[in-house]
Parts: C-alpha cells; sequence; structure tokens
C-alpha cells in the first residue's frame, strides 16, 4: 500500500485532480466528505459541535448550517480551533477505517484539505500539492463558486500560505493553467505513485 497526502489551497482544483486520481483507480479518503458525514444530524460530531457554538448554527430540518458556521470560525482563529478539536478526531478514526479496508497493492490518496495546518505530512509516503497562485484561487472562488471576494480572502488567509504547502510537497501538480493542462500532469503523478 502507498499512501498519499494530497493537499492545495481551497480554488486551487485539489477536487479535480482526486477524481482524475480515482479513475485511474486510487482509493480516495475524502477529508472533506467525511468531515460531513461526521456532523451530520443524530451523530455525536454534531451534539458536540452545537453543543460549543449553539443551535443557531443548525438549520431549520436539523442539519448543520455549514455557511453561518464557516462565517463565525473562519473569522476567528479560537474558533475556528475549537471546532478543528471537534471535527479532527473523528475524521482521523473514519479516515483510519477506509484506509484499512483498501487492499494491500491499493494507493490510498487522503485527499486532506488542512495537511499542512495541521502537521499530517510525516504520516505519508508521499505529499502532492495541488498549486495555484492566490490569484488565481481567488479568481476561481469568485468565478466558479459565486463567493464574496471578501469571503474567499479570509477563507484562503485561514489557511496554510503557499510557500508552507509547497515546503511540504513531494509532487507538486501546477493548475494555474486551463483544465486540458491538468490531466496529462496527473497522469504522470499516477505513473509515479504506482511505482513508488
Amino acid at each position: 500500500m502507498v499512501k498519499v497526502g494530497l493537499t492545495g489551497g481551497i480554488g486551487a482544483g485539489k477536487s479535480e485532480v482526486s477524481r482524475l486520481l480515482a479513475s485511474y483507480g486510487a482509493v480516495i479518503v475524502d477529508a472533506d466528505k467525511i468531515a460531513r458525514e461526521v456532523v451530520e444530524p443524530g451523530t455525536p460530531g454534531l451534539a458536540a459541535v452545537v453543543e460549543e457554538f449553539g443551535a443557531d448554527i443548525l438549520a431549520p430540518d436539523g442539519t448543520l448550517d455549514r455557511p453561518k458556521l464557516g462565517g463565525i470560525v473562519f473569522s476567528d482563529p479560537g474558533k475556528l480551533k475549537a471546532l478543528n478539536a471537534i471535527v479532527h478526531p473523528l475524521v482521523g478514526a473514519r479516515s483510519a477505517e477506509l484506509e484499512a479496508s483498501a487492499g494491500p497493492d491499493a494507493v490510498v490518496v487522503h485527499d486532506v484539505p488542512l495537511l499542512t495546518e495541521n502537521g499530517l505530512a510525516p504520516l505519508y509516503d508521499l505529499v502532492v500539492v495541488v498549486d495555484a497562485a492566490p490569484q488565481t484561487q481567488l479568481d476561481r472562488l469568485v468565478r466558479l463558486r459565486g463567493m464574496a471576494e471578501d469571503e474567499a480572502k479570509s477563507r484562503m488567509a485561514a489557511q496554510a500560505t503557499r510557500e508552507q504547502r509547497l515546503a511540504v510537497a513531494d509532487l507538486v501538480i501546477d493548475n494555474d493553467g486551463p483544465l486540458e493542462a491538468l490531466e496529462p500532469q496527473v497522469r504522470a503523478v499516477w505513473e509515479r505513485l504506482r511505482s513508488a
């Protein structure tokens, strides 16, 4: 088994890289997806988040109002730390279960947005960073995701810097260009991972 950490700043294109790797045969362990699962209604995770932040962070249907919570935590490092202290251990436990169920010859790609911020690089055989210039990230967040520029900048500022991510990278995928330029790079990375 080869354990790979995949990371990149918000808007860098990590999700597209993850999708391509899955299409080649990688087992994807998506930390964001798991983070949503561990705070679904009826979970201990959601109960702990409500206890920390109050019932105002719930939508009328009882689910977590993610945009509202995001607005709270991404503007206050202390509150973000409190949220992470609840969610990260739950995500880690579920990720370990998924990895354990992959075969011995699998390439297991852990799609972890906060890999750099949480000092997780040593947990992986290789770290792949999807890199894009901050201006490219901002443009994608505003133009493609419809975020307000201030919110996009706030989310970017809450993450590691480009330099910090590149410092932990074993392999870098440059995603400043068009989508057509991405696939050949991801294919080359896949071949490298298969032979690792």
